[in-house]
C-alpha cells in the first residue's frame, strides 16, 4: 500500500476517478471504447487482477480488494488520463477474459503451443493439478524469502489463474516448470507489464515485456531457472517476435542477480518499488535488461545449452 495513504483514502481516491474523472475526460477522448463509470471500473479492475475481478474479490471491489491491488488499479488509471495506457488495450483484455471479445487483426497475439520441451524438463501450460504444489511453494518462507510476505492458499490460487490467462491475451506467459518424477516446481517465463513501473519505459503500460522465475526449494541450485528461461526466452523471439526484455528484483536477491547474468542480461538502472513502503529492505530493486538475438541465433543458444556438458547454471 503506498506509504501514509489509509484503505479509506484509496477508495476515495478510487470513487473520484472511476465515478468522476474518467467519465470527464471521455468527453473529450471520442476515441475511446468506453464512457460509463462501471466500464471505467471494469478495465481497470479485471487489468489489476488479471481476470474478471470478481473472480478473486467480492463486492463492492472498491471496499473488498486489497489495498496493494485497488493502489494498482489506481495507478493504471492515471497512466490512462496521462495518455501512458491504450485503454483500448485493456478494455481488450478484459474482454477477452471474459469471452466477449478478442483480438483482431495486427491485434491477435500468436496461440501459444501446450508446452515446450527442454532438457530434463517441461514447459507447459497451467493445470489445476498445479495449485496445491504452487500453494506449498508459496508458503514456504525461503521461496518467499525476497518477496514482501508468504501467500496463503487463496492467494496463490488467484495467482496461478492470472498467471496462466497472459497467454489468452499475449499469447504468451509464465509456463509452469515440469520435471519427470517431480511434477510441478515452479513457473518460468515472460509477462507483459501492466502496471506502470518506475524505471525509464516503464511508465508506458503495456510495453515492456518481463522474464520472471519462481521455483520451489528442491528445484533451486540446478540451473533449472537459466536453462528454462533460455527456452522461454527462444520463444518469445522466435514466435512471439518480442524484441526485448527487462528482469528485475530486489536489490539484495544475489541468486536472482546471478540468473539475469547467466542470461547475459546487461544491468540498467536502481529503481523504488513502487508498491513497497520506504525503508523496507526489499523497496530497493534492480533492473536488468536484454536485447533479443535474431530467431535463428537464439534456437543455435539453446541448442548449445541442450548439448552434453554443457549445463553449467
Amino acid at each position: 500500500m503506498p506509504e501514509g495513504v489509509p484503505p479509506e483514502g484509496l477508495q476515495r481516491r478510487w470513487r473520484d476517478l472511476v465515478d468522476r474523472r474518467l467519465p470527464q475526460a471521455a468527453r473529450a477522448r471520442p476515441e475511446w471504447p468506453v464512457r460509463l463509470d462501471h466500464c471505467f471500473a471494469r478495465i481497470l479492475l479485471d487489468n489489476a487482477c488479471g481476470g474478471p475481478w470478481r473472480e478473486s474479490v467480492a463486492a463492492p471491489a472498491w471496499a473488498n480488494m486489497p489495498a496493494e491491488r485497488l493502489a494498482f488499479a489506481i495507478d493504471l488509471g492515471e497512466a490512462v488520463l496521462s495518455a501512458k495506457a491504450d485503454l483500448d488495450l485493456l478494455n481488450r483484455r478484459s474482454l477477452v477474459w471474459r469471452g466477449k471479445g478478442g483480438f483482431k487483426g495486427r491485434g491477435r497475439p500468436a496461440p501459444a503451443p501446450g508446452s515446450l520441451t527442454g532438457d530434463g524438463f517441461l514447459l507447459r501450460r497451467w493445470i489445476r493439478a498445479d495449485d496445491a504444489p504452487f500453494a506449498g511453494l508459496n508458503a514456504d518462507p525461503e521461496v518467499m524469502r525476497f518477496f514482501p510476505s508468504t501467500k496463503d492458499r487463496g492467494e496463490s490460487l488467484i495467482e496461478a489463474r492470472s498467471l496462466d490467462r497472459r497467454f489468452e491475451v499475449d499469447g504468451f506467459g509464465p509456463w509452469a516448470v515440469a520435471v519427470p518424477g517431480e511434477g510441478f516446481v515452479g513457473f518460468v517465463g515472460a509477462m507483459r507489464l501492466i502496471r506502470p513501473m518506475p524505471f525509464a519505459g516503464g511508465e508506458a503500460v503495456g510495453s515492456i515485456v518481463e522474464i520472471g522465475w519462481r521455483l520451489a526449494r528442491s528445484a533451486q541450485g540446478r540451473g533449472l531457472a537459466t536453462r528454462a528461461a533460455r527456452l522461454a526466452l527462444d520463444d518469445l523471439s522466435g514466435r512471439c517476435l518480442v524484441p526485448a526484455v527487462v528482469a528485475f528484483t530486489a536489490a539484495c536477491n544475489a541468486p536472482s542477480r546471478r540468473v539475469m547474468e547467466r542470461l547475459d542480461m546487461a544491468f540498467s538502472e536502481e529503481f523504488l518499488h513502487p508498491s513497497l513502503l520506504a525503508g523496507d529492505p526489499l523497496q530497493p530493486h534492480v533492473l536488468y535488461r536484454l536485447t533479443m538475438p535474431e530467431p535463428s541465433a537464439a534456437r543455435d543458444r539453446v541448442s548449445r545449452d541442450r548439448a552434453p556438458g554443457n549445463h553449467r547454471s
